[in-house]
Order: C-alpha cells, then sequence, then structure tokens
C-alpha cells in the first residue's frame, strides 16, 4: 500500500494569500498545509518571539495587578477601557472582557461596540502589543462580526499606546457569561445551552474591595486567597519571610500562606482558606494584613536565620505561570 504524501512545501505555498500564514491553535494544522502541527511549523517563530518575552506586558497601565489577575486568576470579569483621544464613530464603547465566545480575540457587535477578550493565545512575545493589535482591527471590523487571532507588526503599538493612562479601571467580576449576549434573560436554544454549560465551569471568584489585584475563590475542599501585587519581588519576598517567621502572615485561624507564583512579571502569594470563608469574611483580614507588609516592606535590616529559612520555603514554592 502506497504511503500517503504529505503536501509539499512548494503546493502549500500555493494554498496561502499575500504569503501570510494565519494564526491559530497550537495543536491545529498548519494553516501553510504542511500536515504538521501549527506549533511544529509556522508557529514556530511565535515560540522565537517568545524567547524575548516581554516580562510585564501590562507595565505602565492603570490597574496593573488587576489586569494579570483578569488574564490568569478569574474566569469571568469585565471592565471599561478609555482609548486616548476618545471613541471613534460608531462605537459606543470598548470593554475588556476576561473570555470571549469560541474564544474569539475581540468581537464587534451588532450596536457597534467592541469587547476585546483577554484570555487568549497570543503570536509574539508581548501580550501588550498583540491586544492592542486585535483591538485595532475590532474598531475597524464591520458590526456584527468577530475578530480572528493574527500575527502583529513588530513595531505595532501597545496598550500602553492606545489606552488612557489617566482613567481608571474597575473590573466587574461576574458569576457567569451572560455579558457574552444581550438580553441573556431571554437566551434560548443553543445560546442558553452554552451559557449554561460555560457557567457550570467557572469558579466561583470576587474581588476584595480596597485592595487591588486581591480575588477571593471558592474551590470544592478549601478557598483561596489569590493576590497580585506590585512590589518588587526580591523585597517582597523579604517581606513576606519576615511575617511568616514572625507568626504573622496567616489570615486567621485556619489560614495559612502557602506560596506564591510569578506571573507577567509581578509575584501572587496565595492563602489557604477554610471552605466556610467567604469573600466577605476575608476582606478585613487581607486588609489587615495590608498593613502588616507594608510595615516589613519598610524594613531594611537584613533577615534572621529564622527569616532565611522561612524565605527559602516561600521560593521553593514559587511557581512561574507566564
Amino acid at each position: 500500500m502506497a504511503k500517503k504524501r504529505r503536501p509539499q512545501p512548494q503546493a502549500a505555498a500555493s494554498q496561502i494569500k499575500g504569503g501570510e500564514v494565519p494564526v491559530v491553535g497550537a495543536r491545529e494544522p498548519c494553516p501553510c498545509g504542511s500536515g504538521r502541527r501549527y506549533k511544529a511549523c509556522h508557529g514556530r517563530q511565535a515560540a522565537h518571539a517568545a524567547t524575548e518575552l516581554v516580562q510585564r506586558p501590562f507595565e505602565g497601565l492603570p490597574g496593573e495587578c488587576d489586569w494579570v489577575a483578569l488574564r490568569e486568576l478569574v474566569p469571568a470579569a469585565t471592565a471599561e477601557l478609555t482609548l486616548k483621544g476618545g471613541l471613534p464613530e460608531g462605537v459606543p464603547s470598548v470593554t475588556l472582557a476576561t473570555v470571549l465566545p469560541m474564544a474569539w480575540p475581540a468581537l464587534r457587535r451588532d450596536n457597534g461596540a467592541v469587547m476585546l477578550g483577554l484570555q487568549n493565545d497570543t503570536a509574539s512575545g508581548d501580550l501588550s502589543r498583540d491586544l492592542a493589535d486585535t483591538l485595532q482591527r475590532a474598531l475597524a471590523a464591520e458590526p456584527g462580526t468577530p475578530v480572528a487571532a493574527a500575527r502583529p507588526a513588530p513595531d505595532g503599538p501597545r496598550l500602553q499606546d492606545l489606552l488612557d493612562p489617566d482613567a481608571a479601571f474597575e473590573p466587574s467580576v461576574h458569576t457567569g457569561f451572560e455579558f457574552w449576549v444581550e438580553n441573556a434573560e431571554n437566551a434560548t436554544g443553543e445560546v442558553a445551552a452554552s451559557l449554561e454549560r460555560a457557567n457550570a465551569a467557572a469558579i466561583p471568584t470576587s474581588r476584595i474591595p480596597g485592595l487591588e489585584g486581591a480575588y477571593w475563590c471558592e474551590a470544592p475542599e478549601k478557598n483561596h486567597l489569590r493576590w497580585v501585587t506590585g512590589h518588587p519581588e526580591e523585597q517582597l519576598l523579604d517581606a513576606l519571610a519576615r511575617l511568616h517567621a514572625a507568626g504573622d502572615s496567616s489570615l486567621g485561624e485556619g489560614t495559612r500562606l502557602v506560596g506564591s507564583f510569578r506571573a507577567h512579571g509581578l509575584v501572587v502569594p496565595v492563602w489557604d482558606l477554610p471552605s466556610s470563608m467567604s469573600a466577605e469574611d476575608v476582606a478585613k483580614p487581607a486588609a489587615a494584613f495590608a498593613e502588616r507588609l507594608a510595615e516589613a516592606l519598610a524594613t531594611d535590616a537584613p533577615l534572621t536565620p529564622e527569616e532565611r529559612r522561612a524565605r527559602g520555603g516561600l521560593t521553593n514554592r514559587q511557581v512561574t505561570l507566564s
């Protein structure tokens, strides 16, 4: 039996218009027609770009810690975005969303409003540039259409170039994904079924008022507080070690600082909480911890042996997400 032959590069190239290979999922067949997965073919370019990763893509934006939280921690949330120079004609609003239907990078609603998805695969090592490119294409898209993934120009604008640096960033956390559709309460058929499936998979999450980047979430066996911080990593770890060695790192009875992870250049301490501890219950202890942390951050004395051991334990339990 003759073996199946993969499309040859010369033949595959004819399938691509304008010499541009569209961006697809890493495990999907490469659009060039090579027969290989995208990540093993033209997706390698994106992998090479990742070696020049921008460590803090949201640095300089208002609410950097909340940007990171919405990207990595929060299932369903939205935030209104303010553009430099105001909104283009025919665009009543621009809304950031944690995720959009079908994992679309963005969409332009029938009424002209733009929604930008945050939790998507990116084509380069600069998440801010990828999102800015998607936003620009969404602003120019026809109403009622989604925006596909694409590779941004290496010298294209970043979010910091498009968004008003003086505008507040105020995320709204939702219990489900009804923000996907207008008049969601009247949804029927497949739309209603899709919302029900998405909502069932969302982990209950709440933002802690007054504490940027702090989010409570409910888990099957225990709840958690995950707090994206903007402090320099070495200084923060020293301060956490001081508090941990002094027995001041918990948020009350039954709670425990279990470690931290890095995400987009920021450190995210994580606490285990009793399953009975709600977001409202943790708000006051978290605010008190913020005061203790500020005092520890202001201390520059060398770490004691006990504090160095505590720091080593925290470092060993640190994981990098991105």
